[in-house]
Formats: C-alpha cells, structure tokens, sequence
C-alpha cells in the first residue's frame, strides 16, 4: 500500500504529500454531481437544473450523517494505529462497522418513507417539484454504497494511505461521465437518466474499495476474539462518531435550510445557487481535503503522544492554510463569470448575475472557511468531537439566522444570505481559536 506513516519524517512534506490524493479524490466525488449538473443544465434546462441543484442539497445532508461517522471512527482508528494497538484496531473496525451500516438502512428507510414531506418542508417550488421527486427517488439507491466507499476509505487514510480511494474514484468518475451522456442524449432519460448514472458509479466504487481490503489489507480480516462487541469498543467508537456525525449533520441542516430560503426567491435564484454552490465546493475541497489530511497526521502523534510534533504541525498547517486560500480566492472572484458559464447559458444573464454575486461575496473569505476545517481536524483528532459541534453550530446557527434576518429588507435580498456566509465562519473561528490556546496552556495539546 502507498503508506505514509504521519507521526514520523517531515511534517509539511508527509502532510502535502497524504493531503494531495485526497484532494484529488474528492473533487472526483463532486464530480458526481456536478457533470449531472453541468450536463442537466445544458441539455434540459434551468428547471431541471434548479431540481438536480436542490436535490444535490439534500443528498448531502443525508449522507454526511453516515459521513461524520466514518470520520469520527476514523479519528480512532488513526488514534489505535499511533498507539501499534491492532487488537483494538480491530475492535474498533469490527463495531464501527455494524454500527454505520444499521444507521445506512435506517436513513434509506426513512427516505424512501417520508419522500414527500421532506421536499414539503423544503418549499419545493412547483415547477420544479415533479423533476425534483423524480431525480431523489433514483439517487436514494445510492446512499448504501456512500457508506461502503467512505467506511473502507476512512480506513485506509486513517492508516495513511490516500492513493487508494483516489483510484476508485477516479474510475468511477469516468464511469459516471460516460452513463450520464448515454442516459440523457443518447436514451432521453432525463433527470433520473443523470441519477441513474451517478448511483452505478458510486456502487462501483464503493464494492470495488471494500474488496481491495478485504484482499490487500491483512488486518482487515480481524481475527474471532475481536469480533464482539465489546462495552468499551463501542462506547469509544459511538462517543467519536456520534458528536462527529451530529457535527456533520448540524453543518448539513444549516444548509439545507438556506436552501429552503434559496427556494423561496423562485427558479431563477435557486439555478445560480446550484451552479454557483458546485463552484464553491470545488473551490474550498482543497482546504477541507487538507483539514481531513491534517486531522490524521494530529490524531496519529496524539496516539503516540508526540506533543512537540502536533504542535510543529499546527503551525504548519496554518501556513499551508494561508497559501491555499489566497490562490483559491483569487481564482474564484477574477473569473467567477467564467465558472458559471461551464454550468448556465450566457443568455441567462438573470441567472448569471446572482451567481456572480454569491460567489465574489463569498469567495473573497475562503481563509475562513480554512481555518475553520484544520480546527474541525483538529478538535476530531484529539478526541474533542465536542468542540468541533459547538464551533459548528456557531458557524451555521450564525448562517441561518442572519440569512433569515437580512434576505427579507428589500434593501439586502438574497444578498444576505451570502453576507451570512463569511460571518459565521469567522465568529466560530474566533472561537475555536480561543479555545485551543486555553488548552495549551494546560498542557493537554
């Protein structure tokens, strides 16, 4: 395997070197969505864009719940590998396992269940409603192979290796791309044709990635004494994935329900902030892909208790922070028109306008949003999940209501909720800054 041991050699080098296919691999998961995106809005329109966009939305609420629980296992699973504990790393596997797969069956039940009432609560506008439940009703036999790709995924990367499910990501990206373009040009499927699509890739790479470990991982393959679950086995891995899986979903909520409030100002707004959204994630993936990076290579020296590393590697990262945000910055406001362009028609300028004005609002700010990911990372890798949800819900609690206050004076509109943006990020910035030096005073970081 293409290995990095985290709490050993140079730390800027080794985290760069962990943090790149990670980067890479996540923009090819966005790429799910946003060739559904780019080739929905080409070829059926703003509508059926409006419909993939909310549904994106919503998809990502709902899978980052099984999310936070792969990252919060995988926070212990790294803790376990600084530690050279594999009993407990087995344990730990073993449990976490069983545990995100049951809650994978719930949330599919649940969905597929209560359909209608979560795009009621949604303010699904009704020009869009139809294409909408059409799309949702594919993509939702998608959600157990998330769990699949992002549980084996957590594993690897927790021991150091991010090349792996870059490569099952990256061919099922290409498998994506070309069922997209058969299902809607060549059978005219529409927007189930581009759902269809998007969930044989994500099966794809969610089998393909538990059946590499399960053949090339030994310690995958645990061993009978580890196979119960065993009360302190559990309490762990359920204390770090539930705060990090109530933190995912907390920061996914808030966004939905800006979506909501998105949707209120009709398909025009709701179109640019589809496009304009798939631009944002792009552009801030790099620095929550370093965040995660960074979160693995603290939780691997926390576990070996390497004190003076970590603390080396803070200041590392926030250098690297810097660097990344300023260039991703710049790129998105100078040709923010030039972004959109991919996903909308020039001759929606409407359309244009208001994604023009998301993103060199929000744009100008990503080192906020930076900061805030290395001390997502930061807080998960030494075992203070708790931390990251309240910075979370500052960030987001701050989002929403200010997007609730200002979007309804006529004099701000739907540019409040982008204002929202940058200063929830800040405030919990502020906050999670505070708190690590209090920690440090004592010692315990």
């Amino acid at each position: 395997m293409a290995q990095i041991d985290l709490s050993e050699g140079p730390i800027t080098k080794n985290m760069l070197l962990f943090a790149f296919p990670m980067i890479c691999g996540n923009m090819l998961q966005q790429l799910y969505n946003v060739v559904d995106t780019l080739i929905v809005g080409k070829y059926l329109g703003t509508t059926a864009l409006a419909a993939v966009g909310s549904s994106y939305t919503l998809m990502t609420f709902l899978t980052s719940i099984l999310l936070g629980m792969c990252m919060g296992s995988g926070a212990m699973f790294s803790i376990r590998y600084g530690e050279k504990n594999q009993e407990k790393l087995q344990q730990d596997l073993y449990v976490s396992f069983f545990l995100i797969a049951v809650l994978a069956v719930v949330i599919n039940v649940i969905v597929f269940c209560f359909l209608d009432t979560i795009m009621a609560l949604l303010s699904v506008p009704a020009d869009t409603y139809a294409l909408m439940r059409e799309y949702l009703w594919v993509i939702f036999f998608g959600i157990g192979a998330t769990f699949f790709y992002n549980y084996f995924a957590a594993v690897l990367r927790a021991l150091g290796n991010s090349l792996v499910p870059l490569v099952f990501l990256g061919i099922s990206a290409v498998i994506n791309i070309v069922l997209d373009l058969y299902f809607i040009l060549s059978c005219n499927r529409g927007v189930a044709g581009a759902a269809f699509a998007t969930i044989l890739a994500q099966w794809f790479s969610g089998i393909g990635i538990m059946v590499y470990c399960m053949l090339k991982c030994p310690f995958m393959r645990i061993e009978k004494q580890n196979r119960h679950f065993s009360a302190a086995a559990l309490k762990e891995i359920t204390n770090a994935s539930f705060l990090t899986c109530l933190q995912q979903s907390v920061m996914n909520l808030g966004i939905l329900m800006v979506q909501g409030l998105v949707n209120s100002f009709g398909s025009i707004v709701m179109a640019a902030f589809a496009a304009a959204v798939k631009i944002d994630a792009f552009a801030y993936m790099p620095l929550q892909d370093f965040g995660n990076a960074f979160s693995t290579f603290i939780a691997q020296n926390y576990g070996a208790k390497k004190v003076d590393r970590i603390r080396r590697g803070i200041r590392s990262a926030a250098r690297c922070v810097v660097c990344f945000s300023l260039i991703v910055s710049i790129l998105v406001v100078v040709f923010a028109r030039q972004l959109l362009l991919l996903f909308i028609k020039p001759e929606e300028t409407e359309v244009l306008a208001v994604g023009m004005s998301y993103l060199r609002i929000v744009g100008i700010f990503y080192f906020g949003i930076g900061t805030l990911f290395m001390l997502y990372g930061l807080y998960r890798a030494v075992n203070r999940p708790g931390m990251s949800l309240v910075l979370t819900i500052i960030s987001l609690g701050t989002r929403v209501l200010l997007a609730y206050l200002l979007s309804p004076v006529p004099a701000i509109g739907v540019s409040g909720i982008w204002w929202a943006i940058p200063i929830g990020w800040f405030l919990a910035d502020a906050t999670g800054i505070y708190h690590y030096f209090m920690i440090q005073k004592r010692g315990a970081v």
